[in-house]
Formats: structure tokens, sequence, C-alpha cells
């Protein structure tokens, strides 16, 4: 990592030096008292892509010109529009391109997802999750357990951090693998944890969990767009993430599916089916007998929501110019000087308490701040200073330090401001 300057000079040179200082341009950022706020919510909704307009505008053109021949005869067909997808994802969820469709919301997904792979049966029903996972994938876990006929006191397994610890330790998490394994039916958790920040090793929990004969899913909400991913080499049997957070599609967009081959073409799997995941070459056949494609398509019900996916191009055109790999080295330094910045200014009084890991590699592009004696006070000001930052109770300021349109600056100038709230 870099030498760590608090000055204006240094994170001058450091985004001079970037070779993805380009890309803040190509991004919206909203305004307070007539310039640029200071964006660090990425996590929770990343920016606006500026062609974001014209690719929906595109849809909206052909909708007028042709109606319902836009199917068929728009410059982007619609009938098959969600197939431009697979490939750009794939390069992001280190994924087979037939492994990967885009369709519905996360946790509509995620339910979808479970009805195929959460199979409890009387000897082997439990679901082994992290705590504070976030409230959708604990809904949505609580009601699947309760829809088989299960009890989740005794069904659901929670990992929690330990005493006086912030982040849930990987051991207990394999020892709890190990210790259910005979009760195990699916392990679920978040890949990056909401409120940490935590980056989970996927691959190893996956492993550890298929060893005892457990399904594995993950939540890769804040992981996707965030942290490079090998999702079909991990072996995961499903995963689903949204992508309004690091993916920058806009608010409620259109979410992603993750579906291990190892599981395609399978005409008796579990599985709640619809038109849309039916043969393609024999969909307009309006035959009754369900035929599913061949590939993670055939979990699709319903025809592709063109308007919220014209967003979500705008948003991967930006993503493969880019590359994964050039983000995630970028979004390290971003968050290392984040971190030693907030070391750098509650040196004498301890105000600032990272529970984000130390350690990069187990951390994405996010700093939880536990703000000791300021709390909630300290994040309005924050924000009447023109920061954008994002607050969870009881007591953290998450800080998202996006790669693609962060910048050193942006860092500093936030340093600044919090430098003169705390003194």
């Amino acid at each position: 990592m870099e030498d760590f300057i608090f000055s204006r000079d240094f994170v001058l040179q450091m985004d001079a030096r970037d070779p993805l200082s380009y890309f803040r341009r190509h991004y919206h950022f909203p305004h307070h008292n007539g310039v640029n706020a200071l964006y660090f919510a990425g996590n929770s909704l990343g920016l606006q892509p500026k062609t974001a307009r014209a690719k929906l505008e595109q849809e909206l053109d052909d909708w007028a010109d042709f109606g319902v021949e836009g199917h068929f005869k728009a410059k982007h067909p619609w009938v098959n529009y969600h197939e431009m997808f697979s490939t750009p994802l794939g390069r992001i969820i280190g994924a087979h391109p037939e492994e990967i469709v885009v369709m519905n919301g996360l946790t509509t997904n995620l339910h979808l997802l479970m009805v195929s792979f959460y199979r409890p049966t009387p000897d082997r029903f439990k679901v082994l999750v992290e705590s504070k996972a976030f409230p959708s994938d604990q809904y949505a876990v609580d009601s699947q357990v309760r829809f088989h006929g299960y009890d989740p006191e005794k069904a659901i397994i929670e990992v929690s951090p330990r005493d006086g610890e912030h982040t849930i330790r990987e051991e207990d998490i394999i020892e709890n693998i190990n210790k259910h394994g005979d009760e195990l039916a699916l392990v679920f958790i978040g890949g990056v944890n909401y409120y940490s920040g935590q980056y989970f090793d996927i691959q190893s929990i996956t492993k550890e969990a298929k060893r005892v004969g457990a399904r594995v899913g993950w939540d890769l909400a804040h992981a996707a767009g965030n942290v490079p991913l090998r999702m079909h080499d991990w072996e995961a049997d499903f995963a689903a993430w949204c992508s309004y957070k690091y993916l920058n599609s806009g608010p409620g967009s259109i979410s992603g599916v993750f579906v291990h081959k190892q599981h395609h073409g399978q005409t008796d799997i579990p599985r709640f089916e619809g038109w849309w995941g039916h043969d393609k070459n024999r969909r307009f056949e309006m035959e009754p007998k369900f035929y599913p494609i061949p590939t993670a398509e055939a979990w699709q019900l319903s025809n592709a929501p063109v308007f919220s996916m014209a967003t979500h191009r705008a948003a991967l055109d930006l993503f493969d110019e880019a590359g994964i790999e050039a983000l995630r080295l970028k979004s390290m330094k971003l968050t290392n000087y984040l971190e030693q910045m907030l070391k750098e200014i509650s040196r004498d009084n301890d105000v600032f308490e990272v529970i984000t890991p130390e350690d990069p590699e187990r951390r994405g592009a996010q700093l939880s701040v536990l703000t000791h004696g300021h709390g909630k006070e300290l994040f309005d000001k924050l924000t009447a200073k023109g920061v954008i930052a994002d607050w969870r109770e009881p007591n953290v300021i998450r800080l998202a330090p996006v790669p693609m349109y962060n910048s050193f600056q942006d860092i500093f100038d936030l340093g600044m401001i919090l430098k003169d709230l705390v003194s």
C-alpha cells in the first residue's frame, strides 16, 4: 500500500497517477450548495452513469416507434434483451455466461432459489447463517423454514462475533458447519456483510459446507462489483445480487442470479416455473408442458423488464472498460487511505473505531466506523456539510469509497471536515 500522508498535495498526486480517475467524469454527483457532494454511499445506492438516460430513452423511443413489435424490431430486441448481460456479469461474478441470468428483485430471487436448494428433510433441515445479516435475508430464511413446517428457533443456526468483537471468525463458521453437518440442509451467508463490511472466505466456507453434504448459497448484494469473485470455481450452488449498489444501475434495479452448471438441464429439480424459463425455441408454441432452458435461464418466470435493464447496460459497459481487478486494486488503496486518515484524526481521543476487518483481503470498499461519544449527531453534521454517507443503528457510520468514481481528494476533504467536527 502507498505511504500515508495527510495532505492535499499528496492526494492530488495520487489522483493524478490513478489510471481509473477517468471514470469519475462518467457519473452524476448530487450537489450541495452548488458543488459536488462528497458521496460515500455507493454501498447503498451507486451513482447514475451519464449514459443511463440515453440507454433508457432508446427503449422508450423504440416502444413509441414499434409498440409490441419492439420485441423483435427494437435496436436491441426485447425478446432476448436479458441475454446481453450474462457475459459481462460472468466476468464480475466469476462464472460461465450460461450460469447467470438477470431477473426480478434480489429477495424474490433468493426465495426462488431456495425453492430449489433448501429441501429440508426430518434428518437434514437446518440452515446456517451469519448473525446480523441484512434483514431481508433473515426474513427470507425464516419464512422459508416456516413454509416447510419447521421451527426457526430449532432450524436456524446463527454464527455471531465473539464477545467483545465485531466480526465473525471464519473458524467459528467452519466449527458450526462440522458440528451440525448431518443436520445441515443449507449454508446461506452474505458474501460481504452489509453492517461490518467483512468479506468472507467464500471458497473455504463453500468447500467445507459441501463436504458435509449441505447446499450453499450466497447473497452477493454487497460483493458484486465490489470484490473479485470466482463463483463457478468455488462451486457454490447458487448466488444472487442486486445491481443498485456497487453496480450503479439505479434504485430497485434488476437482480442477478448464479446457478452452478451442475444443476442445469434437470427437468425434475424443484423449481417455481414460468413462461420465460421455457425452451426459447418452443416458447411461442404455447404448449402446456414446461421444458426448461438448459441454463440458469430456466429459473426465469417473466419476460425482461427492459427499462431497468437499460440502465443496467449503461453501468456494465463501464465495468467492462475498467475491469474488476483494476477496480479492486484501487479500492484497496482508497480504503487504506481512509483508514489511516481516521486513525490520524482519532489519534489523541479515540473517537473513531473501525469495525471492518483490518486485513485488506477481508474487506471491500467499505469501512464501518463506530463513533464513540458522537453517534448520530456527528452523522447529521456531516450531512449538513455535504457528506453523503450511511447511518446504521445503534452507532455506526458506513463509509464506502467506491473506486469507480471516488477519489483520494474526496477522502482528504472528508478528513478535513471530520477533523473540524471532532476537534
